[in-house]
């Protein structure tokens, strides 16, 4: 089965590269103009979040440095320990709501600190996988294009992350615990 995932991903980014402007063009969509129009409007839009985004990480460092994170992962230890979830695994769980580059950044560490095929390593990653930066992409792009009032946005795509959070563990404690 890991054979079939290992070929699976090793090709899917290929595949999609190929297909997609393959596609367009049998659609007579004129591929390379749609590209430049719109990189013509990613760059005026990522004019216009600039201060929604250095407000979302000067939030992420606060967290981070109130000791608020530290606190959180200790008194959740011994429940996550008798659980048999990795209890290194759950500041990834509270950041990649929040950020992805500190996500990635945490998941890197992870990696190199327990090893990419060890439970950690692999949990982390199916949870970068499995969840998005839910906080970082409503105040950008709802910023950059003016809604004020998400209205369920942010409920459902927290709820979306936790069901994220715990499929993923689930499932890697299922394939490789």
């Amino acid at each position: 089965m890991l054979d079939w995932i290992n070929l699976i991903s090793a090709w899917a980014v290929p595949v999609m590269i190929a297909f997609i402007p393959l596609y367009a063009y049998f659609k007579k969509v004129p591929v390379y103009e749609s590209f430049v129009d719109g990189a013509k409007d990613g760059f005026s839009t990522a004019i216009g979040i600039i201060p929604h985004l250095v407000g979302m990480m000067v939030a992420i460092s606060v967290f981070r440095a109130s000791g608020a994170l530290d606190f959180f992962v200790g008194w959740m230890a011994p429940f996550l320990a008798w659980l048999q979830v990795p209890p290194e695994v759950l500041p990834l769980g509270f950041l990649r709501p929040l950020t992805g580059t500190g996500s990635l950044a945490f998941t890197t560490d992870l990696i190199k600190t327990y090893g990419p095929d060890s439970m950690i390593g692999r949990i982390a990653s199916t949870i970068q996988g499995s969840t998005d930066t839910t906080l970082y992409v409503l105040t950008v792009y709802f910023g950059a294009v003016g809604i004020r009032n998400g209205r369920y946005a942010l409920k459902v795509g927290l709820f979306s992350d936790v069901v994220g959070f715990i499929a993923a563990i689930a499932v890697c404690l299922l394939l490789f615990g």
